[in-house]
């Protein structure tokens, strides 16, 4: 069956433009970390997929080892620009990135230029794409100079076969030197993928405001602390849910007492404001406009509506947030 998006697909969502470039992100946008691979259901991404479209979710964020398998997330958005995105390429933005361990032996990770454009090769390839929106450095490598790296960020760009450049993971220091380099080679650090939720706020401390000054964008990734920060675990450890699973990347020991007393106490003020936790935990996390866009993931489709719905309440009072600041030291 064909796909048509609504024709109101932007009236939801909140744009922002990235840094000080000229490109615009939706405030929410869809990472295909989790639930896209080989393991999973095609018929239930594409669901996912057409959803986020319809509400406005122009940019869609991966990586080269995405899935599980490694590689089967990209492959998997490749067959679904494909079926239903094909006539919508020009209104899309996709993101995929380099630096971790893809394959074996020497070349397979790291930051130098020989993986780096190798794995933007074998990425578009997967995808079908000529080019991706937006080509990061998923981590920074300290066996490698950091100018090697940034020339093959600005070399993938030269090529045609990225049109921005971001970094992912990197330290403040190193985001400051990786900037001075990409703008020196004449391609500016459009933005940077951080880490960042209210049990994590480490880009608070010196990030945030190097970015502002570089006139770099950012986009968090686990803005809902991996499902901590949404009312998925208010009454206990679901059967069918990401802690209760083999994942990697919640434990069910991370779900403490003291942790779900603060789950708790967020929720009662999420309440207050007529919002569901998961929709004021993103509104925090876009506060002031600092964040650009908040990286969610999902495994159903009703969780991307719910996460969208958060941009119809973004203000705050600041007794709303002298309460959350208390609740989170």
């Amino acid at each position: 069956m064909s796909y048509t998006p609504k024709n109101e697909r932007y009236s939801c969502m909140k744009y922002t433009r990235c840094g000080n470039s000229g490109l615009k992100l939706p405030a929410i946008s869809l990472g295909l970390w989790q639930n896209y691979g080989g393991v999973n259901a095609i018929e239930t991404q594409r669901e996912m997929l057409r959803l986020a479209f319809d509400l406005g979710i122009t940019h869609f964020d991966l990586a080269n080892n995405y899935g599980p398998p490694a590689g089967s997330a990209e492959e998997n958005l490749g067959r679904i620009l494909k079926m239903d995105f094909a006539a919508y390429r020009d209104e899309l933005i996709v993101s995929t990135k380099a630096g971790n361990p893809m394959w074996d032996g020497p070349y397979g990770d790291g930051g130098s230029k020989k993986h780096m454009l190798a794995s933007l090769d074998q990425s578009l390839k997967r995808m079908g794409l000529e080019y991706v929106d937006i080509f990061y450095s998923h981590r920074s490598d300290p066996e490698t100079p950091l100018e090697e790296t940034m020339r093959a960020l600005d070399m993938a760009v030269r090529q045609g076969k990225a049109l921005y450049v971001g970094l992912s993971n990197y330290s403040v220091e190193q985001t400051r030197m990786a900037s001075a380099i990409l703008k020196d080679l004449g391609t500016p650090c459009l933005i940077h993928q951080p880490k960042y939720n209210m049990f994590d706020r480490w880009i608070e401390n010196g990030l945030q405001d190097v970015l502002k000054t570089e006139g770099i964008g950012s986009i968090a990734f686990s803005p809902l602390a991996k499902g901590l920060l949404t009312n998925r675990y208010l009454n206990g450890i679901p059967a069918d849910s990401r802690a209760a699973s083999s994942s990697r990347s919640l434990n069910v020991n991370a779900i403490t007492e003291e942790i779900m007393l603060k789950v708790l106490r967020l929720n009662n003020i999420a309440l207050e404001r007529n919002q569901s936790l998961s929709q004021m935990v993103l509104a925090w996390v876009l506060r002031e406009g600092r964040v650009t866009s908040a990286l969610i993931g999902a495994s159903k489709a009703s969780q991307i509506e719910d996460n969208v719905a958060a941009l119809s309440n973004l203000d705050f009072s600041q007794e709303e947030l002298l309460k959350i600041e208390e609740i989170l030291k």
